[in-house]
């Protein structure tokens, strides 16, 4: 399954990690080095949640981005309690 949000669009996309020594010119040094470039992987934070799809309930994998942006329809809340009948 892949790490995708269907409302934002959010996917793993790969970039680099620059490892660097040295000091800064402007803090009195010769300058920062490159000292090697390996690559990296930025995952979007998905979750799985209850979501209000066509009218059903249903579970989807969607960015936290998504949830905070208002974009997932969550269901009502339930407070169905049991009956006094019932326990006894």
């Amino acid at each position: 399954m892949a790490r995708l949000c269907p409302f934002t669009g959010k996917r793993t996309i790969v970039g680099n990690s620059i490892a660097r020594r040295g000091k800064a010119k402007y803090l009195g040094g010769v300058g920062k080095k490159v000292t090697g470039i390996t690559r990296r992987k930025f995952k979007p934070n998905i979750q799985k949640v209850r979501a209000v799809i066509d009218g059903k309930v249903c579970r989807i994998r969607v960015s936290a981005k998504a949830i905070r942006m208002g974009l997932i329809v969550k269901p009502p809340k339930r407070n169905w309690k049991p009956d006094a009948t019932a326990e006894a």
